[in-house]
């Protein structure tokens, strides 16, 4: 052993080894950004398996806030409480199913070819007050519009069908709600011993901004798709002239208000199309009903709720909601959102810390 040491040593250092400081530490910046580079690369490879995985967390915190918020006035246990959300949520879906199977599947099929219409009249009347406006241009246009429409519709058929994302969504979801702690504190164990604390304190923000955000969004959603419902129908009862589809309207206003920004301009777009195919005192009474609806969300149901969400800025949502449906898709356009809220708790958290680093080496005792 001796003499394999000394011939080890008379050979010199080897090419794997870097023997100067200045080189050492280069060659570790090269390894941390080649690292990055990677887990970049990676990261946009299994996107769409990571975005499945944060939507699960979405729902889950649906579910895990449902649960807390019946331990309100029901004093059992976890396990009942989270049996009776999910049983509710079943139950719905179910009716929903029902109900579409029987009258909003054919107010589906019809919507399409409705908005086909009148965007070509649209088009038409543009054409004839001036606008120089190509046949090949509306074709495109409409076959684009009709894309989203079909996006749109095919959503609301997926809770009837079941796409496989949205079923992993629901199973991994119910999985993280019936045990969250589990993996919360599986996460925790891979990270250094000194950061676990502030992991535990940043996951618990995000879950509890995570909750208030969708509570404020699942009573929007439920607000808008009642309101809208009932304006609809009371229009028909006055009139006697039943504007068309008046559910399968409310539902997909409903739905669309999940999305902020974005998902109200669809459905007011929709909701107008579709009146102006009845007369024009039918769509402006739909233009009419938008406003009302869109003002009694933003002047009455936000700003109740809002102390208790996470105020986020509208541009910055917009800005988040087009980059991500042009990366994700549909899916991307769904939880831009809640993953700009994540992003905004962590970065106070980062901010938090670093001031309190900051003030520990300066040696302050109460940081602000």
């Amino acid at each position: 052993m001796a003499d394999r040491d000394a011939d080890d040593q008379d050979m010199g250092a080897s090419p794997t080894s870097i023997t100067s400081p200045e080189l050492r530490f280069e060659a570790a910046r090269a390894l941390v950004w080649t690292t990055i580079v990677g887990l970049v690369v990676l990261a946009i490879y299994i996107s769409q398996s990571l975005l499945v995985i944060f939507g699960a967390m979405v729902f889950a915190s649906m579910i895990d806030g449902g649960v807390r918020l019946l331990g309100r006035v029901l004093p059992i246990g976890r396990g009942w409480r989270l049996a009776i959300v999910l049983l509710g949520a079943v139950a719905f879906f179910v009716w929903l199913t029902t109900y579409a199977g029987s009258k909003i599947s054919s107010e589906a099929a019809e919507l399409p070819a409705i908005v086909e219409q009148q965007a070509r009249e649209l088009f038409l009347w543009a054409r004839g007050q001036g606008f120089e406006i190509a046949l090949d241009d509306i074709k495109g246009m409409i076959g684009r519009a009709m894309d989203g429409v079909g996006t749109v519709t095919r959503a609301l058929g997926g809770l009837v069908g079941g796409a496989t994302s949205l079923l992993l969504i629901v199973i991994i979801g119910i999985y993280v709600a019936i045990e969250p702690r589990l993996y919360e504190r599986g996460v925790a164990w891979i990270m250094p011993r000194d950061r676990r604390a502030d992991f535990h304190l940043t996951v618990s923000r995000m879950a509890f901004t995570m909750r208030r955000l969708m509570f404020g969004r699942i009573v929007g959603m439920v607000v808008e798709g009642i309101f809208t419902y009932i304006m609809l129908v009371l229009y028909g009862t006055v009139t006697g002239d039943d504007i068309p589809m008046p559910a399968l309207l409310a539902i997909l206003t409903g739905l669309l208000a999940f999305i902020p920004n974005i998902g109200a301009a669809v459905s007011g777009i929709l909701m107008v199309l579709v009146g102006f195919s009845g007369g024009t005192e039918m769509g402006i009474y739909t233009i009419f009903v938008y406003f009302l609806v869109q003002n009694v969300d933003g002047y009455i149901v936000i700003p109740m709720i809002a102390k208790k969400t996470v105020d986020l800025a509208p541009a910055l949502v917009l800005g988040m909601q087009l980059i991500m449906g042009i990366l994700f898709g549909i899916l991307g356009l769904f939880l831009a959102d809640p993953l700009l809220a994540m992003i905004k708790v962590a970065l106070e958290r980062r901010s938090e810390q670093n001031a309190r680093d900051e003030a520990a080496a300066s040696g302050e005792s109460n940081p602000a």
